[in-house]
């Protein structure tokens, strides 16, 4: 397994779409923290604003998904994925969702991805790693980020320059 790219709040960007897949090497996964899509209120007359490719790319797609529905995302759009998700990976328990939402007082996950706030963040509090990636297409604080997790720890990338902006790792 190679590591996972954890994005959100695409909101239909297909610029921002491809840039993702050319962040992934080839034993990579994705992990996205919901508004892939935004087909609830998405900026339908611009140009960039395009989930149907976004879509038909997803079954092509030679990476294992890990995708969860936001608050833009409507789920008869693109069906069989949930509200949150529980994987394994690097022997870690990951717990993914949207975050508008609270996160349920029974999970017992090793990591917590969230979006929604468009802000990344990363801290680790009573030994879980809770993880915001922000966003690559509309950053709240004008940093376009993403977050990395591999086999030792778990970042938070600055997309324009590649640089670290933090990690934890898991020692």
């Amino acid at each position: 397994m190679g590591n996972i790219l954890v994005t959100a709040d695409l909101h239909g960007s297909l610029s921002t779409w491809l840039t993702v897949k050319a962040l992934l090497s080839k034993d990579d996964s994705l992990a996205v923290a919901g508004d892939l899509f935004d087909t609830r209120y998405g900026h339908y007359g611009h140009p960039d604003f395009q989930p149907d490719q976004i879509r038909s790319d997803l079954p092509e797609l030679a990476h294992p998904l890990y995708y969860v529905y936001g608050n833009c995302d409507v789920e008869g759009y693109c069906p069989g994925y949930g509200p949150k998700k529980t994987f394994q990976a690097f022997n870690k328990s990951i717990f993914i969702h949207h975050g508008h939402r609270i996160v349920p007082d029974n999970c017992k996950a090793d990591i917590v991805i969230q979006g929604h706030t468009h802000l990344c963040h990363l801290e680790k509090k009573n030994g879980t790693i809770f993880m915001n990636p922000g966003s690559m297409t509309y950053p709240r604080n004008s940093l376009a980020s993403y977050g990395w997790i591999d086999d030792t720890q778990v970042s938070l990338v600055e997309l324009k320059t590649g640089k670290t902006l933090a990690s934890i790792p898991f020692a």
